[in-house]
């Protein structure tokens, strides 16, 4: 099939008109799948599909897909593994919608997601859930437990199929004909999928529970009974609406199932069940052939068949008016005539015919469907001795290959014979050497051995081979017998469903022939079992032959033995003393490593003492990460103490562990002190104390380790202690910013990133409400000025909406190129700092927005000072400047984004130096109109005032001149806190001096 065809196909299936999908696109797109077995080609049109945008797109991809996890290519289950996730996320979007399909869609592809789950932990089950009970015995392994887990998981598949049907004809108006429109049809289409997979769910739950509880005791599986009981009533009341829609008539034959379920106590119970089949018509048209009806049409329609009929009859039999005017006997039914005794008999033979006809139909539906079952159980059986045939032919093949080791067993066999005269020509020329004798010896004991064993394995031989003839004869056997009994079945059923089993005849045919095959190929293995008989006899001639070299070389092993004795002497009294030798040196090592390791350990606790040759601060990062790998050494070292204790020869290990433990101390040490003098005082002494009595500990520990009995005593558990305490206190100095986990970093940048947009957005929208309510409330100057400042305020958080926006696709691109094949939020936790300096950037513009809105507000009402508004602009600048300088730190410096993003912040530098302008512009105004009068007032009075004043500007200069301190400190200590916190003591964040140069003030 061409791959544009497929392609086309796709695309006129999945479309956004709200009809059902057409049969023949459905058939042509599984027809590709098993063309080019798989679904490459569906997921490449697919992804092209805006599907999470589009409802209507969505419901009908969920359709196909589904008929091509049903009736496509096994591989379709592989090739959209892949995008499981996918699905899962597009389901929890759509779950977000009330209305329309959105719930449908979401619904739906959570069962197609539960369905590839399935499928792929139980793959012996297809696609459309066929089996047979031999099949569902063989996919739990006849083991009671994997049973219950397959019971388990069929009652989770079949609840969200039922979820999809109820869901479904809840968004129904079943007031109205749904079926017959075009909107309801698109609705009810998928259900005929479900139907099919409920039908085969609820089949194999039933015998499963059946074959759990002639296992497992009642009170075990009581649950299993409750929530079976609860589908069963649900599946029952699904299939018996939808057998009532005309859609579903004329497409599918929907079975019912009993009054009572199957009472699974009574093990009778399972002979009364009968498997609920669906049955699709092959006569019926697809459902996109057929024109879809309206009401007025279906009225016309029974009206011109109603008016049909009366012709017709009145052709066959007459009038039903007399064709004498005058005769009013007749017209008023006073006499019946011949001709209405015959219409009476006629109606009543219609009506018993009718009677007859329907239940013929019904009948031989019936039989059709017995019949259908009959056909399915052969096939089964077909099956069955298919794969006992290839079963014989794969043993055949077995016994070929054991055969063929045969062989190559001999092949050795002779090969140790070569090896063994060369043995003896050896023996012969070694007697006159006496050096070489324990040489020779230790060979030919080898050679012994390995005769002893070749003798052993042909022995072992001899009875596989016996074993094989006997098995292989048991096997031809039982194969006659079964092939005997296949063919009298057979012929026995053939002649019995001759009229209705026409076609099975040619697969019988074929199956005799196999048979008659494996006949031929098992005489073929009849004739090798003599061939294998005489490799046998010769075999044993040749075990005969080994016996006997087999003596001979023990009686030289014997002679040889005596010379050994005096040589393992010699050689015993030369081990023990090399063995004191070696005792007396691994003391000498294990002394020296020991005095390294606490001088090492010693000038690390002097530099403590002496912290002024420390040279810079250390991080509180870097020491927990040493605290951890001196813990891991810890364990490492006490393990290879225990091993040492057991096998004083193995010293290599213990050694390697004391040096590393001395060096990974001596950093800890050091390390804790650097990381203390950036520290506050009372956790930077308990930390110095800590790493000192951890050092003192360790040398006490490897002092342990220089006697015998005092290493057996060696305890760190001491060491442990303050090696907790050290990582403790380390801990306590984290910055607070690092409490958040690494891989909510990314999903965090993007939450305070849509906090800021939405925060400016609300400020936006509560400034124009402010502005409304100015202008129905005041007039004149005041107006004239609300209106500037509040324009103003609009303008800036414009400006800072198009920063935020810049930012953004700044921060995507730093991903992007930075990121390599790792996600967006592994590239975060990897760079938490910066992403850390990001947050904090978000959360001040945010929060910039929303205060400066207040004391707008405050402002505009009256209440409020123009200085609060103006520090409140310069705040919000100089968080839009941090978000910019955290922002570019990462970027290329001929970034696209990079310029857009400067260009954004000198708009946004424009616009507060804007806002500020319009303040003080506003409030001189306003007090040009408040200006005081003094006309009134006496020469006395005057200079009591001028008095009050120059009094008030003092207190305001000295109160000036302490905010200013104040601020300063606050600053400075800000600063401290974020430095901490985003990484600038790291260099590569923007630092705080940037940042305020970057904020534009006006004194």
């Amino acid at each position: 099939m061409d791959v544009n065809k497929m392609t086309v196909s796709v695309n006129k299936a999945i479309n956004t008109q709200e009809v059902a999908v057409k049969e023949k696109h459905a058939r042509t797109c599984i027809l590709g799948t098993h063309h080019e077995k798989g679904a490459q080609t569906f997921w490449s049109v697919v992804n092209r599909l805006p599907l999470s945008s589009n409802a209507m797109l969505c419901w009908k991809f969920c359709h196909v897909f589904h008929k091509l996890l049903r009736d496509g290519h096994p591989n379709v289950l592989k090739d959209s593994l892949r995008y499981k996730n996918e699905l899962s996320d597009m389901s929890r979007m759509w779950g977000h919608l009330s209305e329309g399909y959105g719930q449908l869609c979401s619904i739906y592809l959570k069962l197609l997601r539960t369905r590839m789950e399935y499928h792929t932990k139980n793959p012996r089950f297809p696609g459309n859930l066929q089996m047979s009970d031999r099949q569902l015995d063989e996919a739990g392994e006849s083991d009671v437990n994997n049973f219950f887990q397959l019971t388990v998981e069929m009652f989770d598949y079949l609840e969200c199929e039922l979820n999809l049907f109820q869901t479904v004809f809840n968004s129904l108006d079943m007031s109205r004909s749904v079926s017959v429109t075009t909107a309801g049809q698109c609705r009810l289409a998928p259900l005929i999928q479900v139907i099919l997979d409920c039908s085969h769910l609820y089949d194999y739950t039933v015998k499963l529970l059946f074959k759990l509880h002639s296992c497992l005791p009642a009170d075990t599986l009581q649950g299993h009974r409750d929530r079976f009981m609860e589908q069963f009533t649900k599946l029952k009341d699904l299939f018996q609406r939808s057998s009532n829609l005309q859609y579903f008539k004329r497409l599918i034959q929907i079975p019912q199932l009993p009054e009572n379920p199957p009472n699974f106590l009574r093990a009778s119970a399972l002979s009364e069940h009968i498997s609920p089949v669906v049955v699709i018509p092959a006569e019926v048209s697809s459902p996109d052939s057929e024109p879809v009806l309206e009401k007025d049409d279906l009225m016309d329609m029974d009206a011109s068949q109603q008016s049909l009929f009366d012709n017709k009859f009145d052709d066959i039999f007459g009038s039903s008016l007399s064709s004498d005017p005058f005769n009013f006997n007749n017209q008023n039914g006073v006499n019946k005539d011949e001709k209405d005794h015959l219409i009476e008999r006629l109606y009543r033979e219609i009506s018993v015919l009718t009677g007859q006809l329907d239940s013929m139909k019904a009948e031989s539906q019936r039989a059709m469907l017995q019949l259908k079952g009959r056909v399915s159980e052969l096939e089964a059986e077909l099956a069955e001795q298919q794969h006992l045939g290839r079963q014989a032919t794969d043993d055949c093949e077995f016994l070929r290959t054991e055969l063929d080791e045969l062989k190559r067993q001999r092949e050795d066999t002779e090969k140790a014979q070569r090896s063994l005269t060369e043995i003896e020509r050896k023996a012969q020329a070694n007697e006159q050497r006496y050096s070489k004798l324990k040489e020779k010896y230790s060979e030919l004991v080898q050679n012994h051995a390995d005769l002893l064993r070749k003798n052993a394995e042909v022995t072992k031989q001899v009875s596989v081979a016996r074993q094989a003839q006997v098995d292989l004869e048991r096997e031809k056997k039982e194969l006659e017998d079964s092939f005997a009994r296949v063919s009298e079945q057979a012929q026995r059923k053939t002649q019995e469903q001759q009229d209705v089993l026409e076609n099975l005849k040619h697969e019988l045919a074929t199956s005799r022939q196999e048979l008659q095959v494996l006949h031929s190929s098992l005489e073929t293995s009849a004739q090798s079992e003599a061939k294998w008989l005489t490799q046998i006899a010769e075999l044993e001639k040749e075990q005969g032959s080994l016996t006997t070299a087999a003596a001979q070389r023990e009686e030289e092993f014997s002679a040889l033995r005596d010379q050994l004795e005096s040589t393992q002497i010699k050689l015993a009294s030369a081990q023990e003393s090399m063995c004191q030798q070696m005792k007396d040196q691994r003391k000498k090592l294990l002394a020296g490593t020991r005095k390294a390791a606490e001088r090492e350990i010693q000038e690390a606790l002097s530099q403590l003492e002496e912290p002024a040759l420390i040279s810079c601060a250390g991080s509180t990062d870097h020491l927990l990460s040493k605290v951890k790998a001196v813990s891991s050494c810890l364990e490492q070292l006490e393990k290879n103490h225990s091993q040492y204790l057991a096998c004083p020869e193995d010293i290599s290990e213990l050694l390697h562990s004391m040096t590393l433990l001395a060096h990974l101390t001596s950093d800890t040490i050091i390390q804790g002190s650097a990381t203390s003098l950036r520290a506050p005082s009372e956790p930077a002494d308990s930390l110095t104390e800590a790493c000192r009595q951890y050092g003192r500990e360790t040398l006490a520990f490897l002092s342990s380790l220089e006697e015998d009995e005092a290493m057996k005593k060696a305890d760190s558990t001491a060491m442990r202690n303050f090696l907790s305490k050290i990582k403790a206190i380390g801990e306590e100095l984290l910055p607070r910013g690092l409490d958040i986990k690494q891989e909510e970093l990314g999903d965090l940048v993007d939450k305070e990133m849509a906090a800021t947009s939405a925060a400016i957005e609300a400020a936006t929208t509560r400034i124009e409400e402010i502005l409304s309510k100015s202008r129905a409330g005041d007039t004149g100057v005041k107006l004239e000025v609300n209106e500037r400042i509040l324009g103003s305020c609009t303008s800036l958080m414009q400006a800072i909406k198009v920063l935020v926006v810049a930012s953004k696709d700044l921060q995507k691109e730093i991903v992007e190129s930075g990121r390599g094949t790792a996600s967006p939020k592994e590239f975060y936790a990897k760079n938490s700092r910066w992403t850390e300096g990001l947050i904090s950037a978000s959360k001040a513009v945010g929060w910039g927005a929303t205060i400066m809105v207040d004391a707008a507000d405050l402002v505009v009402q009256g209440k409020g000072k123009f200085e609060e508004l103006m520090v409140c602009s310069h705040e919000i600048a100089a968080s839009t400047a941090q978000l910019v300088a955290a922002s570019k730190v990462k970027a290329n410096k001929g970034s696209v984004n990079l310029t857009q993003l400067q260009q954004a912040s000198r708009g946004v530098n424009q616009a507060t130096a804007a806002v500020v302008a319009s303040t003080i512009s506003g409030k001189s105004q306003i007090e040009e109109t408040d200006s005081m009068d003094f006309s009134s007032m006496t020469l006395t009075q005057i200079k009591r005032q001028e008095m009050d004043s120059q009094v008030r500007v003092l207190e305001l200069e000295n109160d000036l001149q302490k905010e200013r301190q104040k601020l300063g400190e606050l600053r400075k200590k800000h600063y401290e806190l974020a430095g901490v916190a985003e990484g600038w003591e790291e260099g590569t964040e923007a630092s705080p001096a940037t940042v305020q140069e970057a904020v534009p003030e006006k004194e």
